[in-house]
Protein backbone atom coordinates (compact mmCIF):
# COMPACT_ATOMS: atom_id res chain seq x y z
CA UNK A 1 0.00 0.00 0.00
CA UNK A 2 2.70 2.66 1.17
CA UNK A 3 4.34 1.64 -2.46
CA UNK A 4 1.32 2.33 -4.04
CA UNK A 5 0.74 5.93 -2.19
CA UNK A 6 4.38 6.81 -3.11
CA UNK A 7 4.30 5.81 -6.76
CA UNK A 8 1.03 7.94 -7.19
CA UNK A 9 2.70 10.87 -5.29
CA UNK A 10 5.50 10.80 -7.49
CA UNK A 11 3.41 10.62 -10.63
CA UNK A 12 1.28 13.42 -9.29
CA UNK A 13 4.35 15.79 -8.38
CA UNK A 14 6.11 14.74 -11.82
CA UNK A 15 2.62 15.66 -13.92
CA UNK A 16 2.82 18.96 -12.28
CA UNK A 17 6.44 19.86 -13.27
CA UNK A 18 5.76 18.63 -16.77
CA UNK A 19 2.16 20.53 -17.19
CA UNK A 20 4.44 23.80 -15.91
CA UNK A 21 6.65 22.95 -18.54
CA UNK A 22 9.97 25.22 -16.48
CA UNK A 23 13.57 24.60 -17.73
CA UNK A 24 16.34 25.30 -16.52
CA UNK A 25 19.52 26.15 -18.20
CA UNK A 26 22.67 28.06 -17.83
CA UNK A 27 26.51 28.25 -17.88
CA UNK A 28 29.81 27.90 -15.41
CA UNK A 29 33.20 29.76 -15.97
CA UNK A 30 36.36 29.90 -13.79
CA UNK A 31 39.97 30.85 -14.37
CA UNK A 32 42.53 33.47 -13.61
CA UNK A 33 41.71 37.56 -14.78
CA UNK A 34 45.21 40.45 -15.11
CA UNK A 35 44.59 43.89 -14.71
CA UNK A 36 47.96 45.43 -15.63
CA UNK A 37 48.06 48.10 -12.00
CA UNK A 38 44.75 46.81 -10.66
CA UNK A 39 43.57 49.84 -8.29
CA UNK A 40 39.65 48.54 -7.66
CA UNK A 41 40.23 47.76 -4.07
CA UNK A 42 43.54 47.14 -3.82
CA UNK A 43 43.48 43.75 -4.81
CA UNK A 44 46.32 41.84 -7.09
CA UNK A 45 46.87 42.23 -10.51
CA UNK A 46 45.58 38.73 -10.56
CA UNK A 47 42.70 37.33 -9.38
CA UNK A 48 40.26 33.91 -9.62
CA UNK A 49 37.51 35.07 -11.88
CA UNK A 50 34.07 33.02 -12.38
CA UNK A 51 30.25 32.71 -13.10
CA UNK A 52 27.92 30.76 -12.41
CA UNK A 53 24.58 31.50 -14.02
CA UNK A 54 21.48 29.39 -14.21
CA UNK A 55 18.33 30.49 -15.88
CA UNK A 56 15.10 29.51 -14.67
CA UNK A 57 12.09 29.57 -16.95
CA UNK A 58 8.47 29.04 -16.65
CA UNK A 59 5.69 29.02 -19.64
CA UNK A 60 2.36 27.91 -20.42
CA UNK A 61 0.45 28.37 -23.70
CA UNK A 62 -3.49 28.87 -24.11
CA UNK A 63 -5.71 26.78 -26.79
CA UNK A 64 -5.72 29.87 -29.14
CA UNK A 65 -1.92 29.74 -29.31
CA UNK A 66 -0.62 32.53 -27.08
CA UNK A 67 2.37 31.72 -25.26
CA UNK A 68 3.30 32.85 -22.01
CA UNK A 69 6.77 32.74 -19.92
CA UNK A 70 8.51 33.83 -17.19
CA UNK A 71 12.28 33.99 -16.24
CA UNK A 72 14.67 34.83 -13.16
CA UNK A 73 18.09 34.24 -13.22
CA UNK A 74 20.68 33.18 -10.64
CA UNK A 75 24.06 33.97 -10.49
CA UNK A 76 27.11 34.65 -9.03
CA UNK A 77 30.05 36.49 -9.79
CA UNK A 78 33.57 37.02 -8.04
CA UNK A 79 33.86 40.32 -6.27
CA UNK A 80 36.12 42.70 -8.25
CA UNK A 81 37.22 45.08 -5.65
CA UNK A 82 37.95 41.71 -3.15
CA UNK A 83 38.76 39.40 -5.60
CA UNK A 84 36.90 36.99 -3.59
CA UNK A 85 33.83 35.02 -4.47
CA UNK A 86 30.19 36.64 -4.14
CA UNK A 87 27.32 34.31 -3.28
CA UNK A 88 24.43 33.92 -6.09
CA UNK A 89 21.24 35.68 -5.21
CA UNK A 90 18.11 35.88 -7.75
CA UNK A 91 17.25 38.94 -10.29
CA UNK A 92 13.93 40.63 -11.02
CA UNK A 93 11.60 38.32 -12.81
CA UNK A 94 11.17 39.16 -16.97
CA UNK A 95 7.34 37.97 -18.39
CA UNK A 96 6.57 37.89 -21.71
CA UNK A 97 3.61 36.81 -23.92
CA UNK A 98 4.39 35.58 -27.84
CA UNK A 99 2.03 35.07 -30.54
CA UNK A 100 3.03 34.98 -33.86
CA UNK A 101 5.58 37.42 -34.58
CA UNK A 102 5.41 39.45 -31.69
CA UNK A 103 6.60 39.19 -28.30
CA UNK A 104 6.02 41.71 -25.52
CA UNK A 105 8.44 41.65 -22.04
CA UNK A 106 7.44 43.01 -19.03
CA UNK A 107 9.53 44.10 -16.21
CA UNK A 108 13.46 43.17 -15.89
CA UNK A 109 13.88 43.58 -19.61
CA UNK A 110 16.35 44.19 -22.38
CA UNK A 111 15.25 47.68 -24.38
CA UNK A 112 15.60 47.81 -28.32
CA UNK A 113 19.21 49.10 -27.96
CA UNK A 114 20.56 46.15 -25.75
CA UNK A 115 18.25 44.09 -28.12
CA UNK A 116 19.52 45.27 -31.29
CA UNK A 117 21.29 42.81 -33.58
CA UNK A 118 25.20 42.36 -33.66
CA UNK A 119 25.41 45.93 -31.17
CA UNK A 120 28.05 43.51 -28.70
CA UNK A 121 29.77 41.61 -31.83
CA UNK A 122 32.07 39.08 -30.80
CA UNK A 123 33.73 39.76 -27.19
CA UNK A 124 37.19 37.81 -26.79
CA UNK A 125 38.18 36.35 -23.16
CA UNK A 126 36.63 34.42 -20.48
CA UNK A 127 34.90 37.91 -19.40
CA UNK A 128 34.85 39.53 -22.48
CA UNK A 129 36.17 42.39 -21.06
CA UNK A 130 36.96 44.13 -24.64
CA UNK A 131 33.71 45.01 -26.78
CA UNK A 132 33.45 47.25 -29.95
CA UNK A 133 31.11 49.02 -28.26
CA UNK A 134 33.50 50.30 -25.63
CA UNK A 135 33.14 53.99 -26.78
CA UNK A 136 29.16 54.22 -25.88
CA UNK A 137 28.32 56.21 -22.66
CA UNK A 138 24.49 56.88 -23.41
CA UNK A 139 22.57 54.56 -20.29
CA UNK A 140 19.87 52.55 -22.47
CA UNK A 141 17.67 50.08 -20.84
CA UNK A 142 19.64 47.02 -20.40
CA UNK A 143 18.95 43.50 -19.04
CA UNK A 144 20.17 42.96 -15.14
CA UNK A 145 21.67 39.89 -14.22
CA UNK A 146 22.27 40.81 -10.41
CA UNK A 147 19.61 43.09 -9.74
CA UNK A 148 15.87 43.90 -9.91
CA UNK A 149 16.12 45.75 -13.25
CA UNK A 150 14.68 48.92 -14.32
CA UNK A 151 11.22 47.68 -14.46
CA UNK A 152 10.27 48.50 -18.08
CA UNK A 153 8.65 47.36 -21.21
CA UNK A 154 10.20 46.23 -24.80
CA UNK A 155 7.77 44.83 -27.44
CA UNK A 156 9.46 43.75 -31.03
CA UNK A 157 7.84 42.55 -34.33
CA UNK A 158 8.88 40.74 -36.95
CA UNK A 159 7.84 39.85 -40.49
CA UNK A 160 10.15 37.37 -43.04
CA UNK A 161 13.45 39.19 -43.16
CA UNK A 162 12.16 42.15 -41.14
CA UNK A 163 11.85 43.44 -37.39
CA UNK A 164 10.67 46.65 -35.81
CA UNK A 165 11.18 46.74 -31.52
CA UNK A 166 10.71 49.57 -28.89
CA UNK A 167 11.02 50.07 -25.41
CA UNK A 168 9.79 52.39 -22.08
CA UNK A 169 10.96 52.53 -18.97
CA UNK A 170 10.88 55.67 -15.69
CA UNK A 171 14.15 57.35 -16.27
CA UNK A 172 16.94 55.63 -14.12
CA UNK A 173 18.57 57.52 -10.71
CA UNK A 174 15.82 59.15 -9.37
CA UNK A 175 14.80 61.07 -12.79
CA UNK A 176 11.36 61.55 -13.51
CA UNK A 177 11.69 61.65 -16.99
CA UNK A 178 10.82 59.10 -19.54
CA UNK A 179 13.11 56.93 -21.56
CA UNK A 180 12.90 54.99 -24.85
CA UNK A 181 14.61 53.17 -27.56
CA UNK A 182 13.86 51.86 -31.19
CA UNK A 183 14.84 49.82 -33.56
CA UNK A 184 14.34 48.07 -37.17
CA UNK A 185 16.58 45.63 -38.28
CA UNK A 186 16.35 43.86 -41.78
CA UNK A 187 18.46 40.54 -43.21
CA UNK A 188 19.18 40.37 -46.48
CA UNK A 189 21.57 37.06 -47.53
CA UNK A 190 24.38 36.38 -45.16
CA UNK A 191 24.32 40.47 -44.04
CA UNK A 192 22.03 42.17 -41.18
CA UNK A 193 21.43 45.63 -40.65
CA UNK A 194 20.08 47.60 -37.69
CA UNK A 195 19.54 51.05 -37.01
CA UNK A 196 18.10 52.03 -33.27
CA UNK A 197 17.24 55.27 -31.61
CA UNK A 198 17.28 56.16 -27.64
CA UNK A 199 16.54 59.10 -25.92
CA UNK A 200 16.28 59.92 -22.06
CA UNK A 201 14.24 62.61 -20.40
CA UNK A 202 16.94 63.25 -17.51
CA UNK A 203 15.58 66.75 -16.32
CA UNK A 204 18.77 68.40 -17.53
CA UNK A 205 18.48 70.98 -19.88
CA UNK A 206 19.70 69.08 -22.69
CA UNK A 207 18.40 65.14 -23.14
CA UNK A 208 20.01 62.15 -23.94
CA UNK A 209 20.19 60.51 -26.50
CA UNK A 210 21.89 58.01 -29.42
CA UNK A 211 21.96 57.10 -32.84
CA UNK A 212 23.44 52.99 -33.53
CA UNK A 213 23.89 51.69 -36.73
CA UNK A 214 25.17 47.86 -37.15
CA UNK A 215 26.28 45.45 -39.55
CA UNK A 216 26.75 41.67 -39.08
CA UNK A 217 27.70 39.51 -41.79
CA UNK A 218 29.55 35.85 -42.74
CA UNK A 219 31.61 34.55 -45.00
CA UNK A 220 32.76 31.18 -45.18
CA UNK A 221 34.76 31.00 -41.80
CA UNK A 222 34.93 34.60 -40.94
CA UNK A 223 32.54 36.77 -39.47
CA UNK A 224 32.05 40.30 -38.54
CA UNK A 225 30.48 42.81 -37.18
CA UNK A 226 30.75 46.55 -37.18
CA UNK A 227 29.14 49.69 -35.28
CA UNK A 228 28.74 53.02 -35.44
CA UNK A 229 27.40 56.02 -34.03
CA UNK A 230 26.72 59.09 -32.07
CA UNK A 231 25.33 59.88 -28.39
CA UNK A 232 24.54 63.47 -26.42
CA UNK A 233 24.88 63.17 -22.88
CA UNK A 234 23.36 66.37 -21.60
CA UNK A 235 23.77 68.16 -18.51
CA UNK A 236 25.03 71.36 -17.45
CA UNK A 237 28.02 70.75 -20.70
CA UNK A 238 26.32 68.87 -23.04
CA UNK A 239 28.66 66.70 -25.16
CA UNK A 240 28.44 65.24 -28.17
CA UNK A 241 30.64 62.25 -29.36
CA UNK A 242 31.05 59.59 -32.11
CA UNK A 243 32.14 55.99 -31.12
CA UNK A 244 32.27 53.39 -33.64
CA UNK A 245 34.31 49.73 -33.33
CA UNK A 246 34.55 46.35 -35.39
CA UNK A 247 34.97 42.68 -34.50
CA UNK A 248 35.31 39.50 -35.88
CA UNK A 249 35.92 35.66 -35.55
CA UNK A 250 37.78 32.81 -37.59
CA UNK A 251 37.30 29.26 -37.39
CA UNK A 252 40.67 28.13 -37.69
CA UNK A 253 39.27 24.48 -37.36
CA UNK A 254 36.46 22.81 -36.51
CA UNK A 255 37.74 23.13 -32.85
CA UNK A 256 39.79 26.60 -32.39
CA UNK A 257 38.07 29.91 -33.28
CA UNK A 258 40.15 33.28 -33.03
CA UNK A 259 38.66 36.14 -31.98
CA UNK A 260 39.16 40.25 -32.35
CA UNK A 261 37.35 43.35 -31.45
CA UNK A 262 38.14 47.48 -31.11
CA UNK A 263 35.90 49.41 -29.41
CA UNK A 264 36.51 53.60 -30.01
CA UNK A 265 34.75 56.81 -28.93
CA UNK A 266 36.07 60.76 -29.81
CA UNK A 267 35.51 62.26 -26.38
CA UNK A 268 38.27 62.88 -24.21
CA UNK A 269 36.90 60.68 -21.39
CA UNK A 270 36.16 57.67 -23.27
CA UNK A 271 37.25 54.28 -22.78
CA UNK A 272 38.84 52.29 -26.24
CA UNK A 273 40.08 48.90 -25.99
CA UNK A 274 40.97 46.56 -28.27
CA UNK A 275 41.79 42.34 -27.64
CA UNK A 276 42.23 39.26 -29.49
CA UNK A 277 40.96 36.00 -27.91
CA UNK A 278 40.63 31.86 -28.56
CA UNK A 279 38.50 29.60 -28.18
CA UNK A 280 39.04 25.95 -28.08
CA UNK A 281 36.13 23.47 -28.48
CA UNK A 282 36.59 20.19 -25.94
CA UNK A 283 33.08 18.92 -27.46
CA UNK A 284 29.63 18.42 -24.46
CA UNK A 285 29.11 22.28 -23.82
CA UNK A 286 32.89 22.84 -22.66
CA UNK A 287 35.50 25.03 -23.78
CA UNK A 288 38.72 26.96 -22.89
CA UNK A 289 39.00 30.30 -23.35
CA UNK A 290 41.38 33.45 -23.44
CA UNK A 291 42.38 37.03 -24.34
CA UNK A 292 44.82 39.63 -24.69
CA UNK A 293 44.42 43.00 -24.56
CA UNK A 294 44.53 46.83 -23.64
CA UNK A 295 41.96 48.98 -21.99
CA UNK A 296 42.54 52.98 -22.00
CA UNK A 297 40.13 55.87 -20.81
CA UNK A 298 41.00 59.08 -21.95
CA UNK A 299 44.78 60.41 -22.21
CA UNK A 300 45.68 58.02 -19.33
CA UNK A 301 48.14 55.07 -20.02
CA UNK A 302 46.82 52.06 -21.28
CA UNK A 303 46.18 49.36 -19.05
CA UNK A 304 47.47 45.48 -20.45
CA UNK A 305 44.35 43.05 -19.68
CA UNK A 306 44.19 39.13 -19.85
CA UNK A 307 42.33 35.78 -19.07
CA UNK A 308 41.95 32.40 -19.32
CA UNK A 309 39.85 29.51 -18.01
CA UNK A 310 37.33 27.15 -19.22
CA UNK A 311 33.80 27.82 -19.83
CA UNK A 312 30.87 24.83 -19.57
CA UNK A 313 26.80 25.21 -20.63
CA UNK A 314 24.35 22.76 -19.12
Amino acid sequence: MKKILFASTALVATAGVAAADVSFGGYGRFGIGYVEDRTVGGTSDTVIVSRFRLNIDGSAETDGGVKFSARVRLQADEDAASGEANAAGLNGARFSVEYGGLRVDVGNVAGATDNLPNYYGNEPGLEAFVGQYSGVNYGFLGYSSGGAGSNGVYARYAVGDFAVAASYDQAPNGGDGDRFDIHAAYTFGNITAALAYGETDNGAAEDDDIVVLTLGGSFGALSGTLIVGDESIGGSVATSDTFYGISAAYDVSSATTLTFAYGDGSGDGDTRNVGLGVIHDLGGGVSLRGAIGESKVGNADGQMRADFGAQFSF
